[in-house]
Parts: C-alpha cells; structure tokens; sequence
C-alpha cells in the first residue's frame, strides 16, 4: 500500500486524510486471514502536521493499525513523512534504522530504496524541499549496484518516487538507476507511489507497477491497497483490492 498521508485534519480536494485509517483497517482485516510473509507502506504514510509532537502522534496512530497485519513490516520513506520530521525521527517512530537496504524472504531478494534526497546530496528535513526535487545520490547508487551483484536470487524493488520517468513524480536521476537494475540481470519488478495513480511500465524486461494512493476518496469504497504473489517460474501476480489495478505478469 502506499500514500495513507493519514492525518487528523480536514479533506483537502480529492485527499481524505482521516478515511486512511478505516481504509487501513479494512486491509488489515483482509490480510489477517492470509497472512503474508511480510507488509510494505510504499511511502508518505503521514501527512504533513503543525509541529513534530502532532505528526509523530500521527505517525503512532496509523502504525498501530498497520503492526497489527504483521510481524515484519517494511517502510519506504516518502516526502511527505520528512516533512515536518526528520528521517531518524520517522525511522525510530517506526522502529527502523536504516532509509535504504535488502533483505531476503522466501527463494527471493528485495530491495527498500530512499530517494528522499535532493540534488546535492541533502536529505529531505522539515521543508527544505520541493516534493519534484527527489534524487538517490551516488552513495545509494553504489550500495544498490554491489547489494545486486552479492545476491543470486530475482530482487523486487521498493520506492516512493517513480523510477520509470514519470515527469514530476519520477526520481530526477531515474534512468542511472534503472540501468543499475537492468544490468544486474535479476530484478523482476520495482513497486512505487508517489503519484497516487495506477499506473504500468514494462522497460528493458523489468515492470514498473505505480500503485494507487490510499488517501484518494472518501470512504473504504474508494480504497486501495495489494496482495504481490510470486508464482513458480518467478510470475507476479498483482491483486488489487477496491481501486487498485490487478496484474498478471507470466
């Protein structure tokens, strides 16, 4: 799931900042009877508070919901979540230290990405950004290359910011890490946000699944969130729930 920017402020436009809960809820009710092997919030599960006291409420509230799912949860941070806080402050809410690494589950390799930088480097931290100034500087860029190169297995990958150049909403230097990914010869597929639209691309053999924002709409009825599940022969199978697109990659 991604965009929750659960916050207990009035709706601004198409954005219901309370309705994430209860839409968090409804998932949370869904997948405690199929138990996944782990949950991924791809991103800005908070919204923008007053100080750091009230979004770090925020972020306890929500959270609440989302642990309850699984033991083994991952966060990829997103623009919205270092708004008003800092990372360590988001991570340590969250009870994460690092912004960027891998894992392993299964027969399979992921990977959590943080493009919450700007273009020198900078982390994102209270206002010092433009939400369309997202960058994964070169540090990143190398701990991604020789993570892939350390692994055998297929790797999914996990980010905010789009990775398929999608104008705004795309991280400014996509196409280096994308080449990053593509001449590891082992990632399947990366899942991002940021965008709040379904959306697909499939560039050099990899897919590119943009998923929709829980935040859109008011109601449960205007939820979305996903069940991934890697079939034999390493097929994907995307299904969505409420608003969320399904896909079914051989």
């Amino acid at each position: 799931m991604t965009d929750l920017h659960y916050a207990d402020k009035d709706a601004a436009g198409t954005r219901f900042y309370r309705d994430s809960l209860d839409k968090l809820t409804e998932a949370a009710e869904r997948f405690g009877g199929e138990r996944p092997r782990f949950m991924v919030e791809l991103g800005d599960m908070i919204d923008a508070a007053t100080s750091v006291e009230a979004e770090l409420e925020y972020l306890k509230r929500i959270d609440q919901t989302f642990a309850a799912i699984s033991n083994e949860r991952h966060y990829v941070l997103g623009n919205h979540c270092v708004t008003t806080l800092s990372k360590q402050e988001f991570l340590g809410g969250v009870g994460r230290e690092k912004s960027y690494y891998s894992f392993d589950a299964g027969d399979h390799h992921f990977v959590v990405l943080d493009a919450c930088f700007l273009g020198d480097g900078q982390p994102y931290h209270r206002q010092n950004f433009q939400w369309d100034n997202a960058n994964i500087p070169p540090a990143e860029i190398d701990w991604l290359r020789e993570d892939l190169k350390q692994t055998t297995r297929k790797t999914i990958v996990f980010a905010h910011q789009r990775l398929d150049n999608a104008k705004q909403h795309a991280v400014k230097n996509a196409p280096e890490v994308r080449r990053v990914l593509e001449e590891s010869g082992k990632v399947l597929a990366a899942f991002q946000g940021h965008s709040h639209q379904n959306d697909h691309q499939e560039i050099a053999s990899i897919h590119y699944c943009t998923l929709r924002a829980m935040v859109e709409g008011a109601g449960v009825e205007n939820n979305a969130f996903t069940r991934i599940d890697i079939l034999p022969g390493n097929a994907l199978r995307v299904t969505g729930f409420q608003k969320q697109k399904s896909y079914d990659w051989k």
